[in-house]
């Protein structure tokens, strides 16, 4: 039911999880879901922060504007409403994200000719250049911070996510 750590040991953050709720009834709370989503959010924040302070940092680039880059590069040209919805964010939040990427000559806009409603963010030779340049090192960052797990887990590790992804989220 509760998560411990290497040595047998409570995991201290549960602890003082567990200490907080007790003021709502035991029975009432799955311990084994708060301890996932809790351990869930801790690591998307600690993998987010790692990254921008490692390698995007580099770059000047966010979590969200390397997100935005990836997806460019990727499919060189995207709606900013598909931009959005890939990388979680508002529609505002791409078109200040877009700014940014302009004015570092890696992205472009344009409005779609039979739809001007519709706009499309292309990415530039500039950004490609960048993006090759950069994922390598991104990439190193991520082997880095599974490197604990055997290949087995992180097999493992990413089925289960994507079933909770597929069945609860999407």
């Amino acid at each position: 039911m509760y998560s411990f750590d290497e040595e047998g040991e409570l995991l201290r953050e549960e602890v003082d999880t567990i200490n907080r709720l007790t003021k709502i009834p035991i029975q009432s709370l799955n311990l084994d879901a708060v301890a996932l989503v809790t351990n869930l959010y801790r690591i998307a924040q600690g993998v987010r922060n790692k990254m921008e302070q490692e390698v995007l940092a580099e770059y000047g680039l966010s979590w969200t504007a390397f997100s935005m880059l990836y997806d460019l590069w990727i499919w060189e040209s995207v709606e900013t409403k598909k931009l959005a919805e890939s990388a979680g964010v508002s529609k505002a939040t791409i078109s200040n994200i877009t700014k940014t990427l302009e004015r570092k000559e890696l992205c472009y806009r344009r409005s779609d000719t039979r739809d001007r409603r519709m706009t499309y963010v292309s990415i530039t030779e500039k950004g490609k250049l960048v993006m090759e340049d950069l994922y390598p090192r991104f990439h190193q960052g991520e082997v880095a911070i599974v490197s604990g797990l055997s290949e087995a887990q992180q097999k493992t590790m990413t089925q289960l996510l994507r079933k909770v992804i597929r069945e609860n989220l999407f």
